[in-house]
């Protein structure tokens, strides 16, 4: 009987062990950093015709990972109580009291340290320094700040989810190239659109928050009208690698197509809106922005030309 106990309770050890890790993983967005690393991938690739040094794409994506990692677990510290009264995050784990705000903290720091360290030493401090200017321009300037101050808190802080490409771009030549700069431009013309259509699904779970996303100020009409508005913007920031012999037919082709797609899901959203559209558009941004960087490292190694 004894040992059944003994037996017993290094298997509840085990289980609590392993659920913590899972919660301090959970927290750092595993989801979002890998979109964010696939963007810094290929603003690498695309910063020299040839392969990228292994040792350089190692330390760059690891260093860029981890800082991107220890923003979005301040970010849950920052927004736990927030996030207690959305359906959408009331289970992470800062919301829910399995980490602690005290815990969180020093797991970012020491995240943030290690990312920093890494690039510093083994890429180059431009690359080390953008990255964390991110990261305060993140959980800082627009977590702590704009998510809470205007409707326009994602355009104004969208720049910094939007530096991956530039930070790729950076480890590999280190320095800052208006090719880098454009598919930056890219990234932040995406977010908006990105985001409203999840805050649309989401309106009333941000109403309850007391947090001014645009649907929340402004209508769904209006906020319907600018998802629109920025996804034509976005196809016409779409030909500008092609125009500036940045990128090939491929490239040309694909993102085309994509941002089309983009534009009919929000003309849909704004003319034809049925139940669960919102999120289906927001789903399908995801979708794209994941596939056009995959078409332009496809494009960058094999330039096909008219």
């Amino acid at each position: 009987m004894a040992k059944w106990v003994e037996v017993s309770e290094q298997e509840q050890n085990q289980a609590r062990v392993s659920l913590n890790w899972q919660h301090f993983y959970e927290m750092t967005k595993p989801k979002v950093v890998m979109l964010l690393l696939l963007t810094a991938l290929v603003g690498m690739c695309l910063a020299t015709p040839g392969l990228v040094p292994v040792n350089i794409l190692i330390a760059g994506l690891t260093g860029i990972g981890l800082l991107a990692s220890s923003a979005a677990v301040i970010n849950h510290v920052v927004d736990h109580k927030i996030d207690s009264k959305m359906a959408r995050t009331y289970n992470r784990p800062v919301a829910k009291g399995h980490v602690g705000v005290g815990s969180a903290l020093w797991f970012a720091l020491i995240l943030g340290s290690l990312g920093f360290s890494c690039l510093a030493l083994w890429v180059n401090w431009l690359t080390a320094w953008l990255t964390l200017a991110s990261l305060v321009g993140y959980a800082g300037i627009y977590t702590l700040f704009l998510k809470r101050a205007t409707p326009q808190n994602i355009v104004i802080g969208g720049l910094a989810g939007a530096a991956p490409p530039l930070l790729g771009w950076t480890a590999v030549t280190g320095e800052i190239h208006s090719h880098a700069l454009l598919l930056v431009l890219i990234v932040f013309t995406w977010t908006p659109p990105h985001f409203w259509a999840l805050a649309i699904h989401r309106k009333k779970e941000y109403a309850k928050a007391d947090i001014p996303m645009l649907p929340v100020t402004h209508g769904d009409a209006f906020t319907k009208t600018w998802i629109l508005g920025y996804t034509v913007l976005l196809m016409l920031v779409g030909f500008l690698p092609y125009l500036t012999a940045m990128s090939y037919l491929i490239y040309l082709i694909g993102s085309t197509a994509l941002n089309a797609g983009f534009v009919w899901y929000a003309w849909q959203l704004k003319f034809n809106d049925k139940p669960g559209w919102a999120m289906k558009t927001f789903r399908f941004s995801i979708v794209h922005l994941m596939v056009l960087f995959v078409v332009l490292l496809v494009d960058h190694y094999i330039p096909v030309t008219l």
